[in-house]
Order: structure tokens, then sequence, then C-alpha cells
């Protein structure tokens, strides 16, 4: 089987997972709401139409000295016909289904930049919060709440712009005369992590009544989604994923070593650089929507490599459409417990214990 055929069939399934996760979940809440009724409510929000007619007549063109002309008519069903109570309609298309495509659009950015820092790292594990992303969103998050008469430009904007400039000041401190040596930019991405860190914990430690809202945001959660940020993200993330997946062959070759990647014709500092930005981008866009979701970008290109493989023609496409169904898998536990709880919680529960269970059951290599 060619490796097209392989990533094809890969993808499908994975894809065919979400979808499947998706419609289940939205399924699930205070009020229950049956699986076709939920199909249908969808196919109402995405306005897929059910059917098409069309009709021809004659049309007098005045151009023409108002002789008739055959023209026609294009109609269709609309799929707002449906017959869904109103109610479930609201809850399904307004409440449920912005939450699980945010959901979906977080954890496929996650874990697909997961896999690419993994690659580009040759470190299984890497997340996508090495190079102080996360952490660069919590201090722009955190000082737009406990701060907003000072960072006045709202909560998302905040925290991506500081996920970027975390991630660009530790791009600057890596480089030396236009090389980023791949161990200094971990040991930056530590050093600048751990000072952003403590600048997190010094408003939090400083602010009044806004600190619940703070670390409710540290803690990653999907509660109050809307359609608009599902809307903002995703054509973030979407454009992103498929220029990393344009640089998926390449990837495969820097896993060889960078002299290697040379020799075989990589220009590996201009694909490092521009792997990086891009990863930064797609991660900076779901954590300033969702807040810092731990383990998603961890565990999931960590598990389905040991699946599918170490090709990132594969890897890549899989881990975003598996990183998706995992993170509103999660969510939906998270929505249907007491309290509500942050959903990073819940991937912090189930990631955990996974990511043990990999390291005691099977031996971890570099990639």
């Amino acid at each position: 089987m060619s490796v097209y055929t392989r990533a094809t069939v890969w993808t499908v399934a994975s894809a065919g997972l979400l979808v499947a996760v998706a419609l289940v979940s939205a399924t699930i809440g205070h009020a229950s709401i049956s699986l076709p009724e939920v199909a249908l409510a969808a196919l109402d929000v995405f306005a897929v139409p059910s059917s098409v007619s069309v009709a021809f007549r004659d049309h007098a063109v005045p151009a023409l000295g108002g002789v008739p002309w055959p023209a026609f008519d294009v109609g269709y069903t609309s799929p707002l016909h449906f017959a869904v109570p109103d109610t479930k309609q609201y809850i399904v298309g307004q409440l449920r289904l912005p939450r699980i495509v945010l959901g979906a659009t977080v954890g496929a950015s996650l874990a697909i930049s997961g896999a690419v820092m993994q690659g580009f790292f040759r470190n299984p594990m890497a997340d996508p919060s090495i190079v102080g992303v996360s952490s660069g969103a919590a201090v722009g998050a955190v000082a737009a709440i406990t701060a907003p008469t000072v960072v006045t430009i709202g909560i998302q904007p905040a925290a991506f712009v500081g996920a970027l400039v975390a991630a660009f000041t530790v791009y600057l401190v890596a480089t030396e005369n236009g090389r980023t040596p791949v161990a200094t930019l971990l040991l930056a991405g530590v050093a600048v992590q751990t000072l952003l860190g403590a600048f997190t914990s010094f408003l939090i430690v400083n602010s009044g009544r806004e600190i619940r809202e703070a670390m409710y945001w540290m803690m990653g959660n999907l509660h109050g989604s809307r359609w608009h940020e599902a809307e903002a993200a995703l054509p973030v993330v979407v454009l992103g994923s498929l220029a990393l997946l344009a640089y998926a062959r390449d990837m495969n070759v820097l896993l060889a070593g960078e002299e290697d990647a040379h020799t075989l014709g990589v220009e590996v500092e201009r694909t490092k650089r521009l792997l990086l930005a891009v990863a930064s981008v797609v991660t900076a866009a779901a954590v300033s929507f969702a807040g810092a979701i731990g383990f998603v970008g961890l565990i999931v290109p960590h598990g389905v490599r040991l699946v599918v493989g170490p090709d990132h023609r594969v890897l890549l496409p899989v881990s975003a459409f598996v990183g998706g169904a995992f993170l509103v898998a999660a969510d939906t536990i998270a929505r249907s417990g007491a309290g509500n709880l942050p959903v990073g919680i819940v991937t912090a529960f189930v990631g955990a214990p996974f990511f043990l269970y990999l390291l005691r059951d099977r031996e971890v290599h570099a990639l």
C-alpha cells in the first residue's frame, strides 16, 4: 500500500471518528436530545440542502425588444424545514455545536502542533508549549483579566499576542549567526517559560476578585463558546495545518539529522523557521480561545505515532482529527459533570495516567 493510500485511509477513518464523537457529544447534556434530532439540527445549522428542483420559464429581455427568452430558476428544499423542535434546535445549534466545533478546532491545532514539535526536536516528550507559547498566552490573558484598564484589547487578543511574542523571543534568543540549534531552542524555551510563569504568578497574587477568572482560564475551558470564536479560530488553524502538511516530507527528512537533510536538498534553517512560526501561530490561536489545555499536544501525536508510524504525511492529518475527537470527548465529560469543570482538568486526569502507561509498558525512544 502506497503512503498516499495509507494517508487517505487513515485520514478518512480519523475524520469519521471526529464526526461520530461530535454527534454523540451533541446528544449529551441536561436536556437529552436523540441522535437523529442532533443530525437534523446540525444539517440546519450548516445549511445542507435536502433536495434540489429546477423550474424553467420564459423571461422577457428588454435588450432584445421584449422577446421572451428561456430562463430557469434553481431552488432547494431548505433543511430548516426539518421537524426539529425550536428548543432543541437552539440547544444544538447555538449552545452545543459552537462549543464542539471550537473544541475540535483547538484539539486539532494542539495535536498537529505537538506532532510537529516532536518531529522538530526529535523527541516524543515535546509538546506545543515547549517554546513558551502557552506561557506567553497566559501572561497576556491574565494581564487582560487582572488589569483591563492597562491591557484594553481583550482576553483573546492579549493571549494571542502574548503567545506570539513569547515564541518570537525564544527564537531570537536561540538564534545566532543565522542558525537555530535545536538544543539551544529547547533550553531557551524552558528559561522563557519559567520567567513568564513567575510573571503570571505575580499578576495573580496581586489581583483581587479576578483571581478566579484568571485561574479558570489557565486551567483551560470551552465554557460559553460561541460561533464567532469558532469562526475566528478555524481559518487560522486550517490554513496553518495545510502549511504544515506541505512540509511533511521535509520533516521526514529532518528526522535523519540536519546534515543529512541538507545533503538531500532541504533548506534546513528556512524550514525550521517556517515550522516553528506556523506551529506557534496555530498553537496561539488555540490557547487564546481555550486557555492552557495540557496533554492533548503530547499524548495524541505520541499515541497516533505508535499506530500509524512516524511518516508525517500520515501522522499530521490523523493527529489533527484524533486530537479534535479527543478534546471534544474530554469536554463532553467536563460539561456533563458537576459544576461544569474546565476541560483542562479532564485532559490532565485522562492524559497523565495514559502517558504513564505508555512510559511503563512501551519504551520511549528519541525519534
